[in-house]
């Protein structure tokens, strides 16, 4: 078998998929997309495709190994991006050519579900209490939130309070059934984040997402040291070299890597077998779109130490369409009571998607952007 053919789609509301043709007739799909740099992704994509077109798509570990150390410069958003979902594809493509799911062949399942979670709220946290009592009558009890606006390197008591007043609403209004993790999105300086921790820790939130940025992560530790909510980090860390100093230093509970920039599922693997041997548990970033999920999904049902998934279904980016909108067979992605998925079925990584939507909406591409923001004084602030 050879491979014949990349082609890219842009598809609302900010996704990028990919499609890997071979000469047998088996395709396989991948995700390879950084949320607001999706065409820059996609021409790291078909540069590297160069590299691919007329080898054998079973030999993922080599193909991986020339993408990424072929061309000297490695690492980063954009490479690693460009890879993942290549390397989605092409386990999407040796599953079906074996007639069974990816979890098979990287060893087989040690779950029978997989716990995922609801994004509630958006970048600017609001409306939390009523969308978490929407979705827990539809059975959902974790959820995840955004637990700050912008804040300054030193910020007032006021907008320290504002942010623990707004969690402290959620916990009276659902109490102790409902579990929730809460996301600083490297929003908060170190000096903040302890503070924050602090007035936060009665609340017992699951756990704290990027405390402080990932380029700050010796504070991890820290932080870690003077609280006792579990701390979680790792989607803007793209490869196993970036996560072995942070896990050497320990202070994390979570890591979570995105299948979709973190070179897919060969390097995820991998950094979920060091997080495991720093008995450090596992919850893959993913507010993306079907394909990047199944992937994840895969990797969650062959590693022990994963906790949790997130999954993009109704959030707040999702304008245009949602999760599951190009996907064929939506029943393998249904969630139950509790909020937990079966393992998919399909093989390969068990993804229908509909291409003629596909090629239809991609004539008129998203071009997503994050928004920008800045403090009262005028600088920028972190979004």
């Amino acid at each position: 078998m050879k491979i014949t053919r990349l082609t890219t789609w842009h598809a609302p509301p900010r996704w990028l998929f990919l499609k890997i043709e071979t000469d047998e007739g088996i395709s396989g799909w991948g995700e390879p997309v950084i949320e607001g740099r999706a065409a820059t992704v996609e021409a790291a994509v078909h540069e590297l495709g160069e590299l691919l077109v007329g080898r054998d798509p079973a030999h993922i570990n080599d193909l991986w190994q020339v993408m990424y150390r072929g061309g000297f410069y490695r690492g980063g958003a954009i490479l690693m991006s460009a890879i993942a979902g290549i390397d989605q594809a092409l386990w999407d493509i040796k599953g079906k050519a074996l007639g069974v799911p990816v979890y098979q062949l990287l060893g087989g399942r040690v779950r029978d579900r997989m716990k995922t979670y609801r994004w509630v709220g958006g970048d600017r946290p609001a409306d939390i209490v009523a969308q978490i009592q929407a979705h827990r009558a539809l059975g959902f009890d974790t959820f995840k939130f955004n637990g700050t606006e912008e804040l300054k390197l030193i910020d007032s008591p006021r907008a320290i309070d504002a942010a623990v007043a707004r969690v402290a609403a959620v916990r009276e209004a659902v109490g102790e059934a409902v579990d929730f993790g809460i996301d600083f999105h490297g929003r908060v300086s170190a000096p903040m984040a302890r503070i924050l921790l602090r007035e936060l820790a009665p609340l017992k939130p699951l756990f704290v997402e990027e405390p402080v940025l990932p380029e700050q992560w010796e504070y991890y530790r820290p932080l870690s040291d003077a609280t006792s909510i579990p701390l979680a980090a790792g989607e803007r860390m793209y490869s196993r070299a970036e996560f072995k100093p942070v896990l050497a230093a320990g202070g994390l509970a979570l890591l979570q890597p995105d299948l979709s920039h973190a070179g897919g599922i060969t390097e995820c693997m991998k950094i979920a077998a060091m997080a495991e041997a720093h008995d450090v548990g596992v919850a893959p970033h993913c507010p993306l779109g079907p394909v990047a999920l199944a992937a994840c999904l895969q990797v969650d049902f062959t590693c022990w130490n994963a906790m949790l998934q997130e999954q993009s279904i109704g959030i707040h980016y999702n304008q245009g369409a949602d999760l599951l909108d190009y996907v064929r067979n939506k029943d393998d992605f249904r969630c139950d009571a509790d909020g937990c998925i079966a393992a998919l079925p399909g093989p390969g990584l068990g993804v229908e998607i509909d291409e003629e939507l596909l090629a239809r909406v991609s004539r008129e591409p998203p071009r997503w952007r994050n928004p920008l923001w800045r403090h009262a004084d005028g600088s920028v602030a972190e979004w």
